[in-house]
């Protein structure tokens, strides 16, 4: 299996888009893959480590949302969905499978790339990098340790792999503990995203963040309380 830190998938069934895609993210730095249907790029995802795939969500074959719901289940390589104006289900079906983000076509190449950039900035081990020690970012609670810095979560002694949106969620709930958020307030906060009532996107994410933690630890899973009616808090065992 290959690791490439600074290597893109972009998967558009359209030449013409893969081709403005890849010579603005070449400019960058990037090296690029292509690919043009669901079932190409679901190989190519699923043996390469890519640090980032730009994921078009109508595709000929399977589509890009099933894409994402299939690479999900063994990779946490950031997604950026491509939709067409107009395509809102699409959108929220996104996040629900696990993208990180979506841009709206026709877009500007330069909002991708500000776009990709936040994205890996998010996702990589530096971008948390401060002045401080290492030590006053990490949060440690009995069964689950967060090092911020290093972007890591350790749960029951093990490290599990989460997405970009995954980490923050938990992190976000881990930062003030046994504060109740809404699905509203954690939509705007961890996604910036103001949904107008499409909130499970909140509730999938939960659901998959419990499933990966409770695979090494059911302690750690726990904490993530539902508080019915009103959202989620992270509760630390007393």
């Amino acid at each position: 299996m290959s690791n490439f830190g600074n290597r893109i998938l972009v998967v558009d069934d359209e030449e013409r888009i893969r081709r403005l895609l890849k010579m603005y993210l070449e400019k960058e730095g990037y090296a690029i893959d292509e690919a043009e249907d669901g079932e190409s790029a679901l190989k190519l995802a699923s043996n390469t480590d890519y640090a980032l795939i730009l994921l078009d969500v109508m595709l000929p074959g399977i589509d890009g949302i099933e894409v994402c719901s299939r690479l999900r289940q063994v990779k946490s390589t950031p997604v950026i969905m491509l939709t067409a104006k107009g395509e809102e289900m699409n959108r929220v079906q996104g996040f629900e499978v696990g993208a990180d983000d979506y841009v709206v076509k026709p877009f500007s190449p330069r909002e991708v790339i500000y776009r990709v950039k936040a994205i890996l900035r998010r996702s990589s081990a530096t971008a948390f990098l401060t002045k401080e020690t290492n030590r006053s970012n990490n949060i440690v609670f009995p069964h689950l340790v967060i090092e911020h810095d290093a972007h890591r979560v350790t749960a029951g002694g093990q490290e599990i792999s989460l997405t970009p949106k995954e980490y923050e969620l938990l992190h976000y709930l881990a930062v003030s503990p046994d504060k109740v958020f809404s699905r509203e307030e954690l939509l705007k906060d961890v996604w910036n995203y103001e949904f107008f009532g499409d909130l499970r996107t909140v509730d999938t994410h939960v659901k998959r963040l419990r499933e990966k933690l409770n695979k090494v630890s059911s302690e750690a899973a726990s904490m993530i309380t539902t508080v019915w009616g009103v959202g989620y808090k992270l509760e630390v065992p007393k």
